[in-house]
């Protein structure tokens, strides 16, 4: 059975998402860079080992990545899993998991990198909006794409409405991710691409406004 380390800043709604899906996996521990994080009691109410490196306590990011990862070897994960981390991590830190560092972004990336997507894909009239599981490289927001939902925007979409059903699917497709992780389904080309293997053929398209009848 796979074993994981999760990297939350806040309320880990994510987090508790995959807690919840029953997953063939041990999450080890959680680890917050934020004491208050809300997340924290979660994991312990489901008897997960917790632990807060406080990136305050650290003079510069290398510092305060050194003492994270220390954290995280402690409990020799085969995944380390960002569930709302609000830190950007160094290069070191991230080519020290390579392979083995996973995100989820709320946008359809390469679209919207960084902040504010929800907000962003308003202002820009995008049609279609939504969330991707990624794995981690040193180029934010740009590694191998694992999985993406889409939903349509809507003309009554405020920055709120169409946050929360973008996070509804954050909370489907993280978990879906994890499981083909767990099977050894996951496989980076040398393109740098994902494959999933033996994947289901495609659904039906997402249009977004739709045809007249």
């Amino acid at each position: 059975m796979k074993n994981i380390v999760i990297l939350i800043s806040g309320r880990g709604s994510n987090m508790q998402a995959i807690l919840e899906a029953r997953l063939p996996l041990t999450v080890a521990a959680v680890i917050s860079n934020d004491p208050k994080a809300g997340g924290l009691a979660t994991a312990q109410k489901h008897g997960i080992a917790t632990r807060v490196v406080d990136h305050r306590a650290h003079a510069n990011r290398a510092a305060f990545d050194t003492a994270l990862s220390t954290e995280i070897d402690a409990f020799k994960p085969d995944l380390v899993v960002l569930a709302g981390f609000m830190r950007i991590l160094t290069g070191d830190f991230v080519n020290r998991y390579r392979g083995r560092l996973i995100n989820i972004h709320p946008s359809l990336l390469p679209s919207f990198t960084g902040l504010d997507t929800h907000r962003r894909a308003l202002e820009a009239g995008v049609k279609v909006h939504g969330c991707t599981v990624h794995f981690v490289t040193p180029e934010l927001d740009h590694g191998p794409i694992i999985i993406q939902a889409a939903i349509p925007v809507l003309e009554s979409d405020s920055e709120d409405t169409l946050a929360a059903r973008v996070l509804a699917e954050e909370h489907r497709i993280y978990s879906q991710a994890l499981r083909w992780f767990c099977d050894g389904r996951l496989k980076i080309t040398p393109q740098g691409t994902v494959t999933i293997i033996a994947a289901r053929g495609a659904g039906s398209a997402l249009v977004s406004p739709t045809f007249d009848s």
